[in-house]
């Protein structure tokens, strides 16, 4: 089992930048790739980005590439989110998620709460 829990959100205003982090236990991350995802009220849970579990490739939606990077550091167990230029579109609850050896995410974070003020 694989325990996640994202921290880092907060209440921003347009323009602004927020790093999120995603601190894992139970399991270390290293064969794991990582995922953030975002749900918006009334809206369907999106994807965000990845980064694979063998290598730093990463993967972005199209609506965040050039402010959003995520990265990982296998040593301290955490995934980040590095977020700038932020929108009011990019409000949402984000989590985190974890998929053994690039299968499906089984494993899901609580969510951490993203604002971003007009």
């Amino acid at each position: 089992q694989v325990q996640l829990v994202e921290s880092g959100g907060g209440l921003v205003q347009t323009g602004g930048s927020l790093r999120l982090s995603c601190a894992a236990s139970g399991r270390t991350i290293s064969r794991y790739t990582m995922g953030w995802f975002r749900q918006a009220p009334g809206k369907e849970r999106e994807f965000v980005a990845r980064i694979l579990y063998s290598s730093t490739y990463t993967n972005y939606a199209d609506s965040v590439k050039g402010r959003f990077t995520i990265s990982r550091d296998n040593a301290k167990n955490t995934v980040y989110l590095q977020m700038s230029s932020l929108k009011p579109e990019d409000t949402a609850l984000y989590y985190c998620a974890a998929a053994f050896a690039g299968g499906e995410y089984n494993y899901w974070g609580q969510g951490t709460q993203v604002t971003v003020s007009s």
